[in-house]
């Protein structure tokens, strides 16, 4: 293999992933949990949500963006710059 046709390594990968800015989304819970399953309820509280109307300003992982999918219908999300 010549120089050019290298595949990149994992340290370039992780380097470029660094320098990519922070994505930040602020879940607010709109509707109450009560009469929704328990697993639904949980997911809100691991979220940091514990009342109506609180907040959390999350780092866009895949675990925060389907947790808040998963529970969607009685959260707002909304995309920040930073927290």
């Amino acid at each position: 293999m010549t120089e050019e046709a290298k595949k990149p390594t994992k340290a370039a990968k992780r380097h470029e992933k660094a320098a990519e800015p922070d994505h930040y989304i602020k879940v607010t819970l709109v509707r109450s949990l009560v009469g929704y399953p328990r697993v639904q309820r949980e997911t809100a509280k691991a979220l940091g949500l514990r009342k109506v109307q609180s907040h959390a300003v999350l780092k866009a992982t895949p675990a925060a963006l389907g947790m808040a999918r998963k529970i969607g219908h009685v959260l707002k999300v909304e995309t920040v710059e930073k927290p």
